[in-house]
């Protein structure tokens, strides 16, 4: 293979992340000044006065304080004016998009120079507001646009009360140990041992948030500390946004990154990637232990590392809540005693939103610069288990011209079988799909949410009572699982319906872990 011209040859050049600790909340930093501290830092690291020839800004959208301006301020801040600033949409897998677009963009020609940016500030914020504190910022925006749960899901979750991502997350976590096999406390005991393999590593990043490494059994048991919040999920189990973490990515070509005297063992390549979604309503999904989106997009990218998995020498794999790398891990054919992350997970090292993927591309750069030659896996997620996305880095040249087209939606959606019907209003017998339940602070349930089906096969979304106690017996038994058990739907509270175990299980389908 011929070399690849060095003007149409993405290469990330510098990376940075900021972490703020302020003693005094009036002096914590907000969130552009996150951004900026962390793009400088970028910039020293590329050993390369990049951030006065900037073409392009991707900015990951950030919750704790939305600007009515964030774009034009981020641009006075940096005392440069790229042509393009962007503030993009809400997504877990958006730092991984927006490099991708970026370095594309530059394999086109049409940017010299390209970052992607994102901080949080929400420890102060939050801190702030108990204390009601007024923080010495920019106003805030008082009407953001951005697309929140409540825009996507059915009207019937909302009514439910399941929005936020720990108490929807659990559809997939209670599904999966009946698929796989497994007794609850089995699962249980799998994700309590991922966690404490991500509490390890996050503890050795330097710009980790939390430096605890409890052990597997003090992460799935629930405490005055590590309360229960959504079976089987405690405190630890579940991402943690109350930090004050930034962090930047800088990429140029290799044409421009050789006259700027970059030497070339700091460059590191992005070799390709893929992308798919699932309908965005999870209500509309065909199934709950396994995602199409995510197996079509791990599957594709299995291509460079010469389609093993054991050919990528480090690995990111979204962490947001536990089923999401169990369910890429038996994707991908790894051993349950893999090395899920080099940052240290969104439980551990901190979930600063939408950005925690720009801190995982910036400690694969360090890692990759540091190894042997080799590719990572980067693999992010957003939403509901919803948006899926892939890159594969390198710290050697790809074999091939970065692809244009990386979208697998096609595939994804070829994989999907039907999806069945809602129904809202329905009296008799049904079937547990699978179930979330929602405890209170006392670590007492409040009540759980079924998905069921009917004998038609249509889907019903039902609650149990905090009264119910039989039916969260079944549900919660450690060492059943409840999928599966048959069950009566009927009218209850409001126009909502209650569900109840009638009997033993009446489908027993399951595939080997």
């Amino acid at each position: 293979m011929s070399s690849p011209d060095p003007r149409c040859l993405p290469v990330l050049v510098g990376v940075g992340e900021v972490l703020d600790r302020p003693r005094h909340l009036e002096r914590g930093l907000e969130p552009l000044a996150l951004m900026e501290h962390a793009l400088r830092q970028a910039e020293q690291d590329s050993g390369a006065p990049l951030l006065d020839q900037l073409d392009s800004v991707d900015i990951v959208y950030q919750l704790s304080w939305p600007y009515p301006d964030t774009e034009e301020q981020l641009r006075q801040r940096l005392g440069h004016h790229p042509r393009r600033v962007e503030l993009g949409p809400m997504g877990g897998e958006s730092p991984l998009r927006y490099l991708h677009q970026a370095a594309l963009a530059i394999a086109r020609g049409e940017y010299r120079v390209a970052a992607v940016v994102g901080a949080e500030s929400r420890h102060t914020t939050e801190r702030a507001a108990k204390q009601n504190l007024d923080l010495p910022w920019p106003p805030r925006d008082p009407a953001p646009k951005v697309r929140r749960g409540k825009d996507i899901l059915h009207p019937l979750s909302l009514k439910h009360g399941i929005l936020m991502p720990p108490t929807v997350y659990p559809f997939y976590e209670n599904a999966l140990p009946h698929r796989y096999g497994q007794t609850p406390r089995a699962a249980m005991e799998e994700s309590g041992r991922l966690w404490a393999r991500m509490a390890r590593i996050a503890a050795n990043n330097p710009h980790t948030w939390s430096e605890r490494t409890p052990s597997a059994e003090e992460i799935i048991t629930p405490t005055a500390e590590n309360r229960a919040v959504a079976w089987p999920y405690t405190k630890w189990q579940v991402a943690n946004p109350m930090v004050n973490q930034g962090a930047a990515l800088l990429l140029t070509s290799a044409a421009v990154a050789a006259e700027m005297g970059i030497p070339e063992k700091r460059w590191i390549h992005l070799w390709g990637g893929a992308a798919a979604v699932e309908p965005e309503d999870y209500l509309q999904r065909d199934q709950f232990h396994r995602s199409h989106a995510q197996d079509t997009v791990l599957e594709t990218v299995l291509q460079w590392a010469g389609g093993d998995v054991g050919g990528f020498r480090h690995m990111e794999l979204y962490s947001c809540f536990p089923c999401v790398p169990k369910m890429a891990r038996r994707t991908l054919g790894l051993d349950e005693d893999f090395q899920p992350s080099v940052t240290g997970g969104l439980s551990f090292f901190g979930a600063p939103m939408n950005n925690y993927m720009t801190h995982a591309a910036a400690a694969m750069v360090r890692r990759l610069r540091d190894s042997a030659p080799g590719e990572g896996l980067l693999y992010g997620q957003g939403e509901y288990v919803t948006k899926h996305h892939a890159v594969v880095l390198s710290n050697r040249p790809p074999p091939a011209p970065l692809a244009e087209d990386y979208s697998v939606q096609a595939q994804a959606d070829a994989r999907r079988g039907p999806v069945p019907p809602l129904r809202e209003r329905y009296q008799g017998p049904a079937t547990l799909e699978t179930f979330t339940a929602l405890f209170n602070r006392a670590g007492e349930v409040d009540y759980a949410v079924v998905l069921a089906l009917t004998p038609a096969g249509e889907r019903l979304m039902a609650r149990v009572p905090g009264t119910d106690r039989a039916t969260l017996e079944a549900l919660l038994d450690p060492e059943n699982s409840p999928i599966g058990l048959a069950g009566e739907a009927m009218p209850g509270e409001g126009d909502l319906l209650n569900f109840r175990v009638t009997s033993q299980r009446t489908t027993n389908t399951r595939e080997a872990v």
